[in-house]
This record gives structure tokens, C-alpha cells and sequence, in this order.
């Protein structure tokens, strides 16, 4: 901790920090506790260095980062933080991103824990910005022309397909039998609404 803070105060106004500190301070974000007051120096350390750029290309600093702005329940900075960094860890920059938003869920419902289908409508309602997602989250609804067979086959032959038939239309569709399975089973749900 000691040799992070001499060598952050040694290199404040080099261009680029040197890349054995860089190491240093994932290192330090790795091993300290979330919540614990060395991690929140470090944090402070890094945040408030003109570089901090560089320190947010690794993804324990960005971890550490974002999870002291949840512990003192700034969202927000969360939140900029990660639009704002370039680590390469995509997947879980959206995870952290996702966090951030149930646990802002959860002060506001004074609870400690949500559901699949709260999770599910937050991260509806908060989908991660183009920076983190380029490509957009994944849509999970079938094509129009997949949905239209699946109508089809309800409508003229049955809306309660048994096991061959079921494999039948996921081998025609290149769908696993369970999403057809699953499909049958919220369309007559629907239908019954």
C-alpha cells in the first residue's frame, strides 16, 4: 500500500504511469476487502490522479472503483465510471452495470435481495449505454418468421404439441425442443389472458 502511494505520488505528472504501477494498483484492488478504509485510499489515490484513464483499463481498479461509489451510494459516479472506462472486460463492465442498478433497486424498496423478474425489469429499464454494449444486449425474441410457424402450428394443428411434434418444429426452426416447449407453454398463457 505504502510503495502504491510513493510510486502514484512519484510518477503524478508523468504522461502515461508507468505499467509495474499500473499492475500495483490492480493488485491492491484485487486484495482488499470491497468495503475496507485501504481500499478506499486507494480508490481516492487513483480517482484523484490525472491519469486515472489509465488506471481504469484494469478491471479490478474499475471493480474497486465502482463498488466504493455503491458503498457510499453515489449511482451516478458509478454509473459515469463505467462509461468512461476503456477496460476490455465487456461482459462484465455490463455485469457491474447491472449491479449498480439493483442495488440502487434495492435502497429504494428497502430490501436486501430481488427477484428474477425485478432483476429482469431493471435491467430493462437501465439498459448499459452504447459504450459498454457497441453492439446492443441480445435480443432473445425469435424472427417474425419463426414466430409466424409457431402461431401457425398453434392455431391449425394444436397449442398443446406433444413431445415428437415438439422436437418435430425445434428441428424445423433450429430452436432447442425446450424453447419450443416454452413457447407453447406462455402462448397459452396468453391466450387465457
Amino acid at each position: 500500500m505504502k510503495q502504491f502511494m510513493a510510486m502514484l505520488k512519484k510518477n503524478e505528472n508523468e504522461h502515461r504511469p508507468p505499467t509495474k504501477l499500473l499492475n500495483l494498483a490492480g493488485q491492491l484492488c484485487r486484495e482488499l476487502q470491497s468495503s475496507s478504509p485501504s481500499l478506499e485510499k486507494v480508490v481516492e489515490a487513483v480517482m484523484g490522479c490525472k491519469n486515472k484513464r489509465y488506471f481504469l483499463t484494469n478491471i479490478h481498479v474499475v471493480r474497486a472503483c465502482v463498488s466504493i461509489h455503491i458503498h457510499k451510494g453515489q449511482h451516478d459516479a458509478a454509473c459515469r465510471l463505467l462509461e468512461y472506462c476503456k477496460a476490455e472486460e465487456k461482459d462484465e463492465l455490463v455485469q457491474l452495470w447491472h449491479e449498480i442498478h439493483y442495488q440502487r433497486v434495492m435502497e429504494k424498496q428497502q430490501t436486501d435481495s430481488l427477484t428474477p423478474l425485478q432483476k429482469f425489469r431493471c435491467r430493462k429499464r437501465n439498459p448499459p449505454p452504447l459504450s459498454l454494449c457497441p453492439e446492443g444486449l441480445k435480443n432473445r425474441n425469435y424472427s417474425e418468421e419463426v414466430r409466424q410457424q409457431l402461431y401457425r402450428f398453434a392455431a391449425e394443428v394444436t397449442a398443446h404439441p406433444n413431445k415428437k411434434q415438439r422436437e418435430g418444429l425445434a428441428q424445423d426452426m433450429k430452436l432447442q425442443p425446450i424453447q419450443v416447449y416454452n413457447w407453447f407453454a406462455n402462448y397459452r398463457r396468453r391466450q387465457k389472458s
